[in-house]
């Protein structure tokens, strides 16, 4: 599956850095189909690859803000050799309404 379509990437930078906003737009949803983590991407930096966004590994006190790789995302393999997913059905919504303690956390 493809994590970054071109028109993902468009949309990431239609909207731009979301640094100084409260409660940014998450933009794109990525997830484990077999085991922990998801993360909410909220700005992209094409030339670095990386993301910045609110990472769920376990859904709790280690969730975070911070950037995240695409090429990580793309490289990495569970079990069955499944690789990360995008969420191809996930809406662009506001953090608080995906995960509310997350606004609190920025």
């Amino acid at each position: 599956m493809k994590l970054l379509t071109k028109k993902l990437e468009e949309r990431f930078s239609q909207v731009g850095s979301q640094e100084n906003e409260k409660d940014p737009i998450v933009i794109a949803k990525f997830f484990n189909p077999t085991g922990e983590g998801t993360w909410y991407a909220t700005e992209y930096d094409p030339k670095k690859r990386l993301f910045f966004g609110y990472a769920s590994i376990f859904g709790d006190w280690n969730d975070e803000w911070g950037y995240f790789s695409l090429d990580e995302l793309e490289a990495y393999r569970g079990r069955f050799g499944l690789g990360i997913e995008r969420d191809l059905y996930f809406d662009e919504k506001r953090i608080s309404e995906v995960i509310p303690k997350a606004v609190d956390m920025r």
